[in-house]
């Protein structure tokens, strides 16, 4: 199953987000606020969804973890920068 939801993460990152936020409590617990997780819903899928699944209750996100947060945060990155390209190259023709 986690697989699968990897796997469904790297085509919709704002799906996977979305059920994650519905269906667990995971975003609830890494967040205090309804607008961090809204906004990182908008901006930043990748880094909201990593960010929720690797944030432990009482601890927070330590050691190695900031690492799979950094590698979302520039894929992230690489998503809307490519975006841009790809939006650059069709109004060229």
């Amino acid at each position: 199953m986690g697989c699968l939801i990897g796997l469904l993460a790297l085509i919709t990152p704002r799906l996977v987000l979305f059920f994650v936020w519905v269906f667990t409590p995971y975003v609830s617990r890494a967040f205090n606020s309804f607008i961090w997780p809204l906004l990182g819903f908008i901006f930043l899928p990748f880094t909201t969804l990593i960010y929720a699944l690797v944030w432990t209750p009482g601890v927070g996100v330590t050691g190695g973890a900031w690492l799979w947060v950094a590698l979302a945060f520039l894929l992230d990155l690489t998503w809307h920068s490519g975006s841009g390209y790809r939006a650059s190259r069709r109004e060229r023709g």
